[in-house]
């Protein structure tokens, strides 16, 4: 993909709306999100991670798979076996007054919303297996090739998901020896899964669920495509203990200590994530299979995509508990040993991910050959604007940025710019304001116009916005540290129907379309 000046914004799938959705974004939503947020000057749309989330979880960095798709993402109206009478039955009236609430909510509801659409889509595939499955239709032999070519990451998935929807849904630990162990009678049923067995059953609802939204995925992919549009997205760390990955892979894994960050300015205390950490003393060779893995899977599913966390890449930062006390150090404890393993894994990554192009998530505390070992392999790291400054507390000039590098006001762990400027001290305003120019008595438009300016002014080939830094909206993503129903659940404010008739909106993405072509993105 050759190298070009573009502008890109940040949505969560989760965050999307149409007049279709259950409550929640959909695969099917994503074009037509691509085509409205292309008229504001974009050519990139970033995603967070699509992949299903363990059960009670929101955050998309909390799934229980590295490949498969969650299923709450499926576009209802466009699975075949599905019709208005098929969800109605499977809905009733309680379900039907539910999604009535999630559509009309401002907030994503996870547990009602997957509680529907798993209603919905157990409806579809029994249809499935009664009109295709059971005789042998060219569907049904769609659904075994897509089987066959995905076995690699999907056999293991669909036998975790059923034999833990089997136990109510209990992690694999406490299951029976022969399933928690993996015996090979258990394996042979995801290798030849028998719809008349509970179990096998199980496996191919979860082959079917896959196979719908992959293809719709696959539809998506082409979509964007046809609009001139790069779909961008992310790539999580690692996986949580309790995840199909584990279970199938759990000697790659350590899972006596728990991955996380040293103390820092933002953290005295450090921070415990509570995931696994990879094993590469005793099986580096294992671990790096696997992350070239995802990463194959990634660049099939996106163009460009993001690794989360790759200091960790080079070091983890691992707690455990010695003597009764939280005891935490650095993996290897080495310099040398830190630069040498991240340079090997992050030079597989780049090669496995080919023609896709590999983005850095490298904030916080970085040290020196973190960012050297970046540059040698062309990898661009992120300049966050309100993070950029000298030892004197003065602005960098985002036109001096490398090529090599993304610029952006925020992410999804921070306010965007709209709602974080009020929060930024009276020196912080002062000088950005005096960088970007913003002009003295400036309305809330205005301010935000001339912020957009110096962003896309950046020397940055990629430069990110949020969406709501588009629209104008103050709402905020995730905030670190916390747990609640205000992380995670952030919707757009209107149906992209909606935010695509707002003449208002057309006016004001017409005023960034003209920035981002000053500054020669396209």
């Amino acid at each position: 993909m050759a190298r070009r000046r573009i502008a890109g914004v940040t949505v969560p799938l989760f965050s999307l709306r149409s007049r279709s959705d259950w409550g929640v974004g959909e695969i099917g939503a994503l074009a037509a999100h691509a085509e409205w947020l292309a008229t504001s000057g974009a050519r990139l749309v970033q995603i967070l991670p699509p992949h299903e989330l363990a059960g009670g979880e929101t955050s998309p960095y909390g799934a229980r798979t590295a490949f498969g798709l969650d299923p709450i993402y499926v576009s209802l109206g466009d699975v075949p076996e599905l019709d208005a009478s098929a969800v109605d039955a499977a809905l009733g009236h309680d379900g039907r007054a539910a999604l009535a609430r999630a559509r009309e909510a401002s907030a994503v509801d996870y547990a009602v919303v997957r509680e529907l659409k798993t209603r919905a889509l157990s409806v579809a595939f029994d249809r499935f297996v009664e009109r295709e499955l059971l005789r042998g239709t060219a569907r049904a032999r769609e659904l075994e090739a897509f089987a066959r070519a995905e076995a690699g990451w999907l056999r293991d998935y669909a036998l975790y998901v059923a034999l833990s929807g089997s136990h109510g849904g209990w992690g694999w630990t406490t299951w029976p020896e022969a399933e928690r162990d993996r015996a090979g009678s258990v394996l042979a049923t995801a290798e030849s899964p028998d719809p008349r067995t509970p179990l096998g059953r199980g496996v191919l609802e979860v082959y079917y669920r896959q196979w719908i939204a992959f293809s719709q995925w696959s539809e998506a992919r082409a979509r964007l495509r046809t609009l001139g549009v790069e779909l961008m997205g992310d790539l999580p760390f690692i996986v949580g203990s309790e995840s199909a990955d584990v279970w199938a892979s759990r000697s790659m894994f350590r899972r006596d200590v728990s991955l996380g960050a040293p103390p820092d300015d933002f953290s005295a205390d450090g921070q415990d994530w509570g995931l696994p950490a990879y094993d590469f003393v005793h099986h580096a060779a294992e671990s790096i299979d696997f992350l070239r893995a995802r990463v194959r899977h990634a660049a099939r599913l996106y163009d460009r995509f993001r690794i989360d966390h790759v200091v960790g890449l080079f070091r983890m930062w691992l707690w455990t508990t010695e003597s009764g006390k939280k005891v935490g150090r650095f993996d290897p404890p080495a310099e040398p040993h830190q630069e040498a393993r991240g340079r090997e894994v992050l030079a597989a990554i780049v090669e496995e991910a080919r023609e896709a192009r590999v983005i850095a998530e490298d904030l916080g505390v970085i040290p020196p050959f973190v960012r050297s070992t970046l540059a040698a392999l062309s990898v661009p790291g992120y300049k966050i604007l309100p993070w950029e400054r000298n030892d004197a507390f003065e602005y960098h000039d985002p036109k001096a940025f490398s090529a090599l590098s993304v610029a952006s006001y925020s992410t999804h762990d921070t306010h965007p710019i709209t709602a974080w400027w009020d929060e930024l001290e009276g020196w912080e305003r002062e000088r950005l304001g005096a960088l970007a120019r913003v002009p003295e008595s400036a309305t809330a438009t205005q301010r935000e116009m001339a912020l957009l300016d110096l962003l896309f002014g950046a020397g940055s080939d990629l430069a990110l916005t949020l969406a709501q830094e588009l629209t104008g909206d103050r709402g905020r993503v995730n905030l670190p540290g916390t747990v609640g129903p205000h992380n995670w659940t952030y919707r757009l404010g209107a149906p992209v129907e909606a935010l695509a008739g707002d003449a208002a909106l057309a006016e004001r993405f017409a005023r960034i379309r003209s920035l981002v072509e000053l500054h020669g993105r396209g």
